[in-house]
């Protein structure tokens, strides 16, 4: 298996986009309906819980920080823009809220990138070979500055496109667009010579 083929299946099917109803549920949650507000709630709990335990954030912790993330949302409706990604807002206050709490316990993340987790179908020797590309790939990650770290998670491993990764960190998509770059080639570079 390729280095670009190996990234890809770290990568496959991960990359959702949020619907075109998207600015009407936002007008509606600024407008205070809570029924808007519970389908957001529900359609991006999952993500935004699985986002920041990816971080290497504790699950009980994680269900914290993703419950202060939607309390805030709701409690700062009024300031809502339809015009503008409400999920990337919400990814946005997540990504902080991680970095605040690492920051609190004077601690560096861990990262826990799952290539397949159902392991039942695979033989032994492939078991040991995703185990090794698994920590090759860890390792990688945890190798790329932050920002191109986070750049990287939040448009591949979340979903989120440049412009809402952009939004999210509170940068330009030009400077997302240069994140993901570097990182894919740090990864590529990584994953130059991996054999599967």
């Amino acid at each position: 298996m390729s280095p670009t083929t190996a990234l890809g299946l770290v990568l496959l099917g991960l990359a959702l986009r949020d619907g075109p109803e998207a600015q009407e549920l936002a007008r509606q949650i600024r407008e205070g309906d809570q029924e808007a507000f519970r389908a957001f709630f529900d359609r991006h709990h999952g993500r935004l819980f699985g986002y920041i335990c990816s971080r290497g954030v504790p699950e009980s912790d994680a269900a914290d920080i993703v419950q202060n993330a939607f309390v805030y949302v709701w409690t700062h409706r009024s300031k809502i823009d339809p015009d503008r990604s409400l999920r990337s807002y919400l990814f946005r206050i997540g990504y902080t809220r991680t970095l605040n709490f690492f920051r609190d316990r004077d601690e560096t993340p861990d990262v826990d990138l799952d290539l397949q987790p159902d392991s039942s179908t695979r033989s032994p020797e492939a078991e040991t070979q995703v185990s090794l590309l698994r920590e090759t790939v860890d390792a990688a990650i945890e190798t790329l500055p932050e920002r191109r770290r986070a750049a990287f998670r939040l448009c591949f491993l979340e979903g989120l496109s440049y412009r809402e990764a952009a939004e999210a960190l509170d940068v330009t998509r030009k400077t997302i667009e240069n994140h993901v770059s570097h990182a894919l080639r740090d990864l590529r570079e990584a994953l130059d010579g991996f054999e599967m």
